[in-house]
This record gives structure tokens, C-alpha cells and sequence, in this order.
């Protein structure tokens, strides 16, 4: 059963040890834990349903409630305090793409704003309900979640958009084949998700970003069905499945998704390699990544990072053979952990690790072997349980990506820490600042930050105190020219920001083609475009 105020399964969490608290407590002060509010509680402010609804249609309280909130910083003090805010007034639960079309009109005729729902991970407010004086439905695509093409000769896969990456890859390995896209939320988030949010994996250095993976697909707008895609490449006008892409569900509801697929690999491994320091490793992952080595994954923790997995990793005594280890190969304070993912035949991973680990001796790295990579891809899509543990402690987290070139890597990601240092010393508070590079191109990289702070004890507090970092640390990124986003997609939470990447003539594309497709904007308000 999944929780319904916080991550995941409710038979799953990520315990910290006595020695990770302690580190928590050394680095930021203890935790305040507060009690959640009752799911009762959360149900009771529910209001009654607006509209008259046909079959398909949930508008029970437990209904809306479930599918009113994401997996942002402000869901999440909204579903721990109970107050929810504005609710849908009814849930569509389509079965196939022809019920979601059919509710679509429904909801349309009968006046209601549409808020598309996959998996609910967005963690930037894509699933904010807004206030509205008209009905506001969500449609829920849960049910569409079968494989209904495969095609091996042409490497191409059709599935319903609510598929999950799980299910996505169950249908898929009995063909033998995979896709290979494995966001942190890959267990609930949808192939329709990472579509309208230009989501990337872990293993995106192989397998390629969601762009490379997305075939074609047909969107319901309330203008009519529009099908995207169907042919290898195309210099016929602009490319309209750029149009779907990230565009997170403001032209339409995406219903079928159709991707390029790959043959299973025969061997897959994860090598733990360590660098004297930041300068270095950065040298030897750039290097790396621009010698076009088949790799499946380059992930590089800075030294704050790289000590922060150490402590709460527990196995004291493992983790003091590891620093003796290091030590004697003259690595010591401010080491940096990269995680390479190698797959492919056995010669082809022999061949990638060895003129991988040729670059990475020449900065100074010392390979660790497979063990610590394995213990990483065993619990690489637990992390988002480690946020509710910290809650319960009494501590606060969140995170911020961007993409910025080589020469820009170092200082944004010094910025974004001092930055959020600064806005925490301003409330008199100490915070956790620690960052990964979680994917490598030849022309730079992504940034990858992560903060853990103490919760302020109550929830309008919290909220201001988010706020507060959320503003400065998406500030230092637009004055260092990188990216608002990543791989998490613009929301709520990065739409003012989206003016300064796009420019006004940009931005002017992007309303036009909503005006076109949802001239009365029904379609997901306030997300993207403000």
C-alpha cells in the first residue's frame, strides 16, 4: 500500500543508524519532530464535490484527496499538516484511451478545469489543484498501463501513458528488451511523466534522455486528437513531438506513448572509483565523458556529498577499512566518489572500465571495485524513502538540478551551497548542502544539489522558510546561466523563472501554441506558463 502523505510503500523505509543521527546532529543541530495530522483529519476539510459526474467518476473524499497533492516541498507540508487546500472535485479513473478521451469531453462540456495525473512524483507543483470558480477534475491514467504494440523488427514498444517504470519494464523483458529510463522516482512515475516533464535517468548516459527515447505518441487536446511521431526522423517543419515534450499536460492529455527499445544487455556492473579531490575527479569525468567511452552511467559526488554517503551509510568498521584503504593510496580529507555504470558483452565492460580507470589513474583515482557500486544499484531508487525518515527526525529536505557547461560546473555548484548556507544563516539555522553531477555530456554537465535543514516546527513557517531558499538558490542559477531545471520539469515552483531561459519571443511560442491547442485554457493552469 503506498503512504498517502509521504513516499512510497508503506512497508519500506530507509532507517538512519545512531551514528547517522549523531552526524546530522553534528552538522545541523538537532531535529524538531512535530506529529502528522490523522488522515481523518486531512479528510474532514475535504468540501463537497462540485458537478454532476458519469461512470468512471470517482468523487469520494478518500478519491480526491488522493490525487490532490505531489511530491514537492509544499505537498508535502500540506499532506504532513492535514491541510490539503483546494481538492479536485472529481476523479477519472479511464480504463483505456478511449474512456480517457471520453471523459476528457465530459469534464470540457461540463465547464471543468483538467489536471492530468501519472504517478504522482512531480516534485516542482505539477499536480497543484487550483482555485477555481468552475469544477476542477483530475484524470487519473493508472488504468492505461498495458504494453499494446511491440515491434522488434523497428526496436519500437506502445504503452498506455499511466504504465509505471516497473510495469513498463515487466511487459517489456519477456521480449528480451528494455528501455532503459530509470528516474529516482522510477518505481511509481509514468512513461507519460517523464514525457510531458523531459525527464532523464540514471543511466541516461546509454539509454539517452526521454527526448531520444520518445518515438511518437497521441494527445487528447480539447481542439481534437493530435498524433506526434511515427517516423525515424523527418526535416518536414519543426518537429511537433518537441511540442509534447515538457509540455506538461497545458496542450493536452497524453494518452499513448510509444518508444524506442533496446535489447537486453548481457552484463551490467557499478565501480566505485575515489579521487584525491573535487578538481580532480571533475577533470577525470569530463575527460571521460568527452572521449566518448560506452558507458551507462557517470556519477560524481562532491566531497561533502561523498562524506555524507559514507556516514549514513552505517558498517563503521567496513567504512574504517575503506578510509585505511584510501589512505595508504594517499587519498584522504575531501575525496569524491564517482559511481561508473558499465553494460554491455563482458568484452565490451572490460574494454569501457579499462579506458575508463586509463583517464581516472591519470587524475589520481583509485578503483574500489564493484562492491560498493552494487550496494548503490541495489538502493538506487530507495533514496526517496531516506525524506521521510529525516521528517520524522525532525529535519527538512529538498533539491535543485540544472545544467550548465564544464567551465560553470564548479562555481554553480559552490554558489548554490553558500547560497543556501547564507539563506539558513539568516534564521539564525545551520543546513546540509551536498552535491552529485548526475549526468555528463561532452558540453557540460548537470548540477545536482541536495539540503537537508531542520523543520521549523510548524507548517506556515516551514512553508516560508522553502520559500525563502527556493527563491535564492533558482536566482543563483539564472545569474550563473544554467538551466531552471534539469530533469524535474517547470511546475509551479519554476515557472517564473522559465521567462529568463525562453526570452519574450520564446515565451510567446510556447502561449501561442496553447491558445491553439486549449484556446480557454482548461488544460493545467498555472503550470508552465503563468
Amino acid at each position: 500500500m503506498r503512504r498517502w502523505n509521504g513516499w512510497g510503500d508503506v512497508t519500506t523505509d530507509f532507517p538512519l543508524t545512531p551514528m547517522a543521527l549523531a552526524f546530522l546532529a553534528e552538522r545541523i543541530g538537532p531535529g524538531r519532530p512535530r506529529p502528522d495530522a490523522t488522515r481523518a483529519v486531512a479528510l474532514a476539510a475535504v468540501p463537497p464535490a462540485r458537478g454532476r459526474f458519469g461512470a468512471g467518476w470517482r468523487t469520494d473524499a478518500e478519491a480526491r484527496l488522493d490525487h490532490a497533492r505531489g511530491q514537492s516541498f509544499p505537498d508535502w507540508i500540506a499532506m504532513k499538516s492535514g491541510r490539503f487546500g483546494p481538492v479536485a472535485d472529481a476523479v477519472g479513473c479511464p480504463e483505456t484511451a478511449a474512456d480517457a478521451e471520453s471523459m476528457l469531453r465530459e469534464a470540457l462540456a461540463l465547464g471543468a478545469t483538467v489536471v492530468p495525473y501519472g504517478g504522482g512524483t512531480s516534485v516542482v507543483g505539477h499536480l497543484a489543484i487550483p482555485a477555481s470558480d468552475r469544477p476542477v477534475v483530475n484524470i487519473a491514467l493508472a488504468g492505461l498501463n498495458r504494453l499494446t504494440g511491440f515491434d522488434p523488427h523497428h526496436r519500437l514498444a506502445t504503452f498506455g501513458a499511466g504504465v509505471s517504470g516497473p510495469a513498463l519494464e515487466a511487459q517489456l523483458r519477456p521480449h528480451g528488451y528494455l528501455l532503459g529510463h530509470y528516474p529516482q522516482s522510477f518505481e511509481y512515475s509514468t512513461v507519460g511523466g517523464w514525457v510531458v516533464t523531459r525527464s532523464s535517468g540514471q543511466q541516461s548516459y546509454r539509454y539517452g534522455r526521454i527526448e531520444q527515447l520518445f518515438h511518437g505518441g497521441r494527445l487528447l487536446t480539447p481542439q481534437g486528437p493530435l498524433q506526434v511521431g511515427t517516423v525515424p526522423a523527418s526535416s518536414a517543419g519543426p518537429d511537433l513531438r518537441e511540442m509534447v515534450l515538457g509540455s506538461e499536460g497545458r496542450l493536452g492529455l497524453l494518452t499513448e506513448v510509444m518508444v524506442r527499445v533496446r535489447p537486453r544487455p548481457a552484463q551490467e556492473h557499478f565501480h566505485g572509483v575515489f579521487f584525491p579531490h573535487w578538481d580532480a575527479a571533475l577533470d577525470a569525468v569530463r575527460m571521460i565523458g568527452q572521449s566518448e567511452i560506452p558507458l551507462s552511467m557517470l556519477r560524481l559526488s562532491n566531497e561533502l556529498e561523498t562524506e555524507t554517503q559514507l556516514r549514513l551509510a552505517g558498517h563503521e568498521k567496513l567504512m574504517a577499512w575503506l578510509q585505511r584503504y584510501l589512505g595508504l593510496r594517499g587519498i584522504g580529507d575531501g575525496q569524491c566518489l564517482l559511481m561508473m555504470g558499465i553494460t554491455g558483452t563482458l568484452a565490451q565492460c572490460r574494454r569501457s572500465l579499462r579506458e575508463a580507470m586509463v583517464i581516472s589513474r591519470r587524475c589520481g583515482g583509485v578503483h574500489v571495485g564493484k562492491a560498493m557500486g552494487q550496494g548503490w544499484a541495489r538502493n538506487r531508487f530507495r533514496g526517496p524513502y531516506l525524506r521521510n525518515t529525516l521528517w520524522q527526525a525532525g529535519y527538512g529536505a529538498d533539491t535543485v538540478e540544472t545544467c550548465v557547461p564544464w567551465s560553470q560546473a564548479t562555481p554553480v555548484m559552490r554558489a548554490l551551497e553558500r547560497t543556501a548556507h547564507d539563506c539558513f544563516a539568516q534564521r539564525n539555522e545551520r543546513g546540509h548542502a551536498f552535491t552529485h553531477l548526475s549526468h555528463v555530456y561532452p558540453q557540460g554537465c548537470s548540477i545536482y544539489s541536495t539540503f537537508v535543514f531542520p523543520s521549523a516546527g510548524d507548517p506556515d513557517a516551514d512553508l516560508a522558510a522553502w520559500q525563502s531558499l527556493k527563491a535564492a538558490l533558482s536566482a543563483t542559477i539564472v545569474a550563473h546561466g544554467g538551466t531552471i531545471s534539469h530533469q524535474h520539469g517547470v511546475g509551479v515552483d519554476h515557472a517564473p523563472y522559465l521567462p529568463q531561459e525562453k526570452g519574450p519571443q520564446g515565451m510567446a511560442l510556447l502561449r501561442a501554441a496553447a491558445a491553439a491547442l486549449d484556446p480557454e485554457g482548461r488544460m493545467n493552469p498555472g503550470k508552465l506558463l503563468t
